[in-house]
């Protein structure tokens, strides 16, 4: 394949709902245009986890902040997988527990938190260009990236995607605990008072309801390739 990445390194910003296949989108198109790949959720995630093992209380700023001090959030590439490391500790596993689940939007919605993980994400970015996925990219982090999508789909559609990858896991999930676990973090997401979940004004809309993630990666792909000016 010829190379078809720009002479300016871009940045791509995907936001858009849990289980909408964000992160394996991002993937691919970093994988295709050989760009840096920043799982924001995992950070978040990462944190959640943090947080329930040090018993923190969320309604107290102190212990929060304090946390937050003594946490450190990083990545790796092992064998080809994009791998999350808490305070040197590979914890990919553990945090995409129902329990880290369960916890993740209400820790993602305190400003705190949010400031911590948005100065981090914005000091991963480098000359050779980058994916990024969440909830807030194209709105906050990266007001200004050179493509924005926001990925949606029906929610029972996400609900059995989830079901199908933790049983892929050798995990035995409740369906309908993950179809209420998507509507209350969708609820939250979309409420909270600091960086709500929501389209950017400049972003593409992908509903993947009906594609598969190939289909909604080629278009993806050709709207970018439509930015940069390059012909397929």
């Amino acid at each position: 394949m010829e190379d078809e990445t720009p002479n300016k390194p871009f940045i791509i910003a995907i936001d858009g709902f849990s289980s909408c296949g964000k992160s394996t989108l991002a993937k691919q198109i970093a994988k295709e245009l050989d760009y840096i790949f920043v799982d924001t959720g995992a950070m978040y995630r990462a944190t959640a986890l943090f947080f329930i093992r040090s018993e923190v209380n969320l309604n107290d700023v102190s212990q929060i902040n304090d946390a937050l001090e003594a946490m450190t959030i990083s990545f790796k590439n092992i064998d080809g997988n994009n791998v999350t490391f808490l305070n040197g500790e590979n914890v990919e596993s553990e945090i995409r527990s129902l329990e880290v689940s369960g916890m993740v939007s209400e820790v993602a919605a305190i400003p705190a938190v949010r400031r911590k993980m948005v100065a981090l994400q914005r000091n991963m970015t480098d000359a050779d260009g980058v994916v990024m996925d969440g909830r807030d990219i194209g709105t906050v982090v990266f007001p200004d990236a050179d493509v924005k999508f926001f990925v949606t789909a029906d929610p029972l559609i996400r609900a059995q995607r989830r079901y199908n990858e933790m049983v892929a896991k050798e995990e035995h999930p409740d369906i309908q605990e993950i179809i209420s676990n998507l509507a209350h973090r969708d609820h939250i997401d979309s409420t909270r008072d600091d960086s709500p979940l929501r389209q950017a004004e400049d972003a593409i809309l992908l509903d993947n309801t009906t594609l598969t993630k190939d289909e909604q990666f080629e278009l993806a792909l050709s709207f970018i390739r439509q930015k940069m000016d390059v012909i397929p």
